[in-house]
């Protein structure tokens, strides 16, 4: 026959068990956000002549224009924060790109609407400079490592800043 004890719940044991605690990993990681925007452009040399220009931009320099559907790449490196394991929260990143670049470039003139392009001929080498240049103040420091354009499927840019080789 059982007992009233032996029907009673029992107390669970008292564990020693240790507080959870994060294991953080160390090691550098490259994150990478992509971004689409299309925007119209020329390439134009204002300083030379329309021949200079139609002698190397060729259909490029149309003054009616042309447009690119642009993929843009921003990755950036570093180690993860101990606590979050993030080097940036990719939702922020993906703000920032949205803000600084798409809401500028995206549906515009690259050469007349894009207030940081005024003046520079919008090759996609000089975009992904003055792309950086727009980047940077708003990440982590030290963690922008390449911002990577490409213009068609085929023809691309990257830069890595202006202490890279």
């Amino acid at each position: 026959m059982l007992s009233i004890a032996a029907l009673m719940p029992k107390k669970a044991a008292k564990s020693k068990a240790a507080t959870p605690r994060v294991r953080p990993m160390t090691g550098v990681v490259t994150i990478t956000r992509q971004v689409h925007f299309n925007s119209a452009h020329r390439l134009h040399n204002p300083t030379k002549s329309q021949k200079w220009n139609v002698a190397h931009y060729g259909l490029c320099t149309n003054p009616h224009w042309h447009g690119h559907n642009y993929v843009l790449e921003v990755s950036l490196r570093g180690q993860p924060d101990p606590e979050t394991g993030y080097i940036i929260d990719l939702g922020e990143l993906k703000r920032i790109l949205h803000t600084h670049i798409v809401e500028k470039c995206d549906h515009h003139n690259l050469n007349d609407e894009v207030d940081f392009l005024r003046g520079i001929i919008p090759s996609t080498e000089n975009l992904v400079i003055a792309f950086w240049n727009e980047i940077l103040p708003h990440v982590p420091a030290g963690t922008l490592h390449c911002v990577k354009l490409y213009e068609t499927p085929r023809n691309c840019a990257e830069y890595r800043g202006p202490d890279a080789l």
